[in-house]
């Protein structure tokens, strides 16, 4: 079991040195500073995960960005600290994505926009173009996956957070990640068409 989270009581205006934990247990007491700082270190992350996991618009992306830190701010006095803070604002950003993939019908729009976001890395035409069909493959395959799938291979494999800390940020069994991480690397191998392994 963790410790828990005391509010915070600040000597000075300086957050910089806070462990996220600090702020969180800061917001719960309504901390207003505290939420900007963790808004300041974390939206970057919360938005590139938003973006892989939506793939809307810049401006849906925005909104489920700020909805996901009104919910840390709702949330903090629910937060365990047997995860990092970074997993646990995930888990939040996913629910909220979840919610807007369930009732959004732009699911055309997510892989043209998934793969503008991918960093090119050809040498010579041809490896421009097998690369650009691969990532197209890739981005219809990720399309198709279901959401607890997805969530599962983005969390881990692209923002590489731990499975255990995935699995208590989801609220699921470490079992069930990581099944649900397996079914998603074979449904994307074969759609690049590269078999078991």
């Amino acid at each position: 079991m963790g410790a828990k989270l005391l509010p915070l009581r600040r000597t000075s205006g300086d957050s910089a040195a806070l462990s996220d934990e600090a702020l969180v247990a800061a917001c719960s007491a309504r901390d207003t500073t505290a939420l900007a700082a963790l808004f300041d270190r974390h939206h970057k992350d919360v938005h590139r995960f938003l973006v892989r996991l939506a793939g809307v618009d810049d401006d849906v992306v925005d909104d489920l960005l700020q909805d996901t830190f009104l919910e840390v701010w709702e949330g903090a006095a629910r937060f365990r600290s047997g995860s990092r803070v970074r997993t646990w604002i995930f888990g939040i950003a996913a629910n909220l994505g979840r919610q807007h993939v369930r009732t959004d019908h732009r699911r055309k729009a997510r892989a043209a926009v998934y793969l503008e976001r991918l960093p090119e890395g050809a040498s010579t035409p041809g490896d421009a173009l097998e690369r650009r069909q691969q990532l197209e493959r890739l981005a219809a395959t990720l399309d198709e996956l279901p959401h607890d799938l997805k969530v599962a291979w983005i969390l881990c494999d692209l923002e590489e957070e731990r499975g255990v800390d995935a699995a208590r940020a989801l609220g699921v069994r470490e079992g069930t990640l990581y099944r649900r991480l397996h079914e998603a690397r074979r449904a994307l191998r074969a759609g690049l068409g590269e078999g078991e392994r």
